[in-house]
């Protein structure tokens, strides 16, 4: 039996209330802006036949309020959320360490800051949770998550090394579109942003 080709869009939640800071696992809300950016991103977008979203409020809130509005189905999975940044979470860079923070910004998948997830450690959950999506037989999903998550996904399928990660820009309610060819197909990129 011929299986079909599939959709994935990835869209990252928008702005948030508070400061700009390593947020990671900080569960804050969406944003007056962030619900508008959100709304943006989807309003003439169709077809899709499911929503799976991260359990953090920033992305499963407007999940919950778009599959409600598109009578399709919801599935909040924990290994969508964004890697943990540990002590490092809600604060702003200008208030962390300036030589660790240097460390990371010169080896962000070496260095794990204090008490946080470390990148393999996050690659590995992210790239198990992408794999049984690419196993459910949704024709066209839509995946609400964060910035670090799509550019995990992103690398995997363009087989971009790791340390790259950083130069891959992921804005508030950026969307990615990628296409899952049945296997032995690989995925493919159709456009991000």
């Amino acid at each position: 039996m011929f299986e079909a080709v599939r959709y994935l869009d990835v869209l990252r939640h928008g702005a948030v209330t508070g400061n700009e800071c390593l947020r990671g696992e900080q569960d804050d809300p969406l944003s007056a802006l962030g619900w508008e950016q959100m709304q943006q991103a989807t309003a003439t977008a169709t077809g899709w036949t499911q929503i799976v979203s991260s359990p953090l409020r920033r992305c499963a809130e407007f999940a919950q309020t778009l599959a409600n509005a598109r009578g399709v189905p919801l599935h909040v999975v924990a290994e969508w959320r964004e890697r943990s940044f540990g002590d490092w979470e809600g604060r702003s860079l200008a208030a962390l360490p300036e030589a660790e923070l240097a460390q990371f910004w010169a080896d962000p998948v070496g260095y794990t800051p204090p008490s946080a997830e470390p990148f393999t450690a996050f690659r590995e959950r992210v790239l198990a949770a992408w794999l049984d999506l690419c196993a459910d037989q949704a024709q066209h999903t839509l995946l609400i998550t964060h910035g670090g998550v799509i550019r995990v996904l992103v690398a995997e399928v363009l087989c971009m090394a790791d340390a790259g990660l950083l130069a891959l820009e992921v804005p508030h309610a950026c969307l990615t579109r990628l296409r899952i060819y049945p296997p032995p197909g690989r995925a493919s990129l159709i456009g991000h942003g």
